[in-house]
């Protein structure tokens, strides 16, 4: 029987605040990169709460001592391109031995649906815990789509982890992979006509990457 999954809201003052700077349109690309990057360290941090640990001996300079480390446990990162690659590098920093995966999928213009045009993971993906990063969930589709891909590949034991969220688009995940763990920083009010976050930050991928 598969778990069911959770849907975790930060709440968290600093993310707010990081969130909040993220929106302004007046914050540039250098300062949104490195906002995208915190955020997502600090989301990294909660996502990352129920690793499993056991016990090694060490010795410090005062002693032999008994203290945690995590028990083995591969792990993989799985950025939807492009902007999931402004999430990448803060889940590296706190876990090294992570391999990352990619899949490329883009919306088309007029269905809103999303197409794929890449995906390459790990060869061991089926053993790993696998956190999937993209800094919005909007429509859901892309990254139901993504999971999916995953899933084929034999990935079980996924998270989602998304700065900005629509109502629609946990909908859509609850709806069509209930098994995985969604983490947001928080969830707006609703999509407009063309699919976009309101009130959101725009196309995170353009203001990421400067390009329009």
């Amino acid at each position: 029987m598969n778990k069911q999954g959770k849907l975790v809201v930060m709440d968290h003052p600093l993310i707010k605040h990081k969130i909040t700077l993220l929106r302004d349109e007046n914050t540039g690309t250098k300062e949104f990169r490195e906002l995208v990057h915190e955020i997502a360290t600090l989301m990294a941090y909660e996502a990352t709460r129920d690793l499993p640990m056991k016990d090694v001996q060490v010795k410090t300079p005062i002693q032999l001592c008994t203290s945690p480390i995590i028990s083995g446990r591969m792990l993989a990162v799985v950025p939807i391109l492009r902007a999931g690659l402004g999430m990448v590098e803060a889940f590296i920093n706190l876990i090294p031995g992570a391999k990352v995966g990619h899949i490329g999928l883009y919306r088309d213009p007029v269905t809103h649906l999303p197409v794929e045009y890449y995906c390459k993971l790990p060869a061991d993906i089926e053993e790993r815990d696998i956190f999937v990063v993209d800094p919005m969930l909007a429509t859901g589709k892309s990254a139901a789509a993504a999971i999916n891909f995953i899933k084929e590949r034999g990935g079980k034991n996924i998270k989602l982890l998304s700065i900005i969220s629509a109502p629609e688009g946990i909908a859509v995940m609850q709806e069509e992979h209930p098994d995985v763990d969604v983490y947001v920083g928080v969830v707006d009010e609703k999509l407009n006509e063309n699919k976009y976050i309101v009130p959101g930050l725009g196309d995170a991928g353009d203001r990421l990457f400067g390009t329009k």
